[in-house]
């Protein structure tokens, strides 16, 4: 699978472009945002970015902001898009960093921070 990746992105650049999720997010009124580093326990990215919306009308807003504010500043559209809005659970692969947007009741089914506990939190905002 790693040919269906895009070139991948240097440490530093993959960091920049996670924590610019998480700022976009943030703007948008996502809560519990966490950026995990899980390079120590997964090859599948670097980054994880996980983060709630309070609805479905919220998600698409966070959805959209950041397909357009990332294609606009790094030039990237995601590798492979998974889930709806509607679906509680979003997912969008940009290769080194993915996110996860989710309603709060699949957030707490899913609880990706344990499943990734051994993960290193890099940010948390509630």
């Amino acid at each position: 699978m790693a040919g269906e990746r895009s070139p991948a992105l240097d440490s530093a650049e993959a960091l920049s472009l996670a924590r610019r999720i998480v700022d976009l997010a943030s703007d948008k009124q996502a809560s519990d945002i966490v950026l995990l580093d899980i390079r120590g326990v997964s090859l599948i990215a670097d980054y994880f970015v996980i983060s709630t919306a309070g609805n479905e009308r919220q998600a698409a807003a966070i959805l959209k902001d950041l397909s357009e504010k990332l294609l606009e500043e790094f030039g990237r559209k995601p590798l492979h898009t998974e889930g709806k809005p509607d679906s509680g659970w979003v997912l969008l692969d940009y290769g080194d960093v993915i996110v996860h947007v989710f309603s709060p009741t699949q957030r707490a089914f899913y609880n990706l921070e344990q499943l990734w506990a051994a993960a290193t939190p890099i940010v948390r905002l509630q």
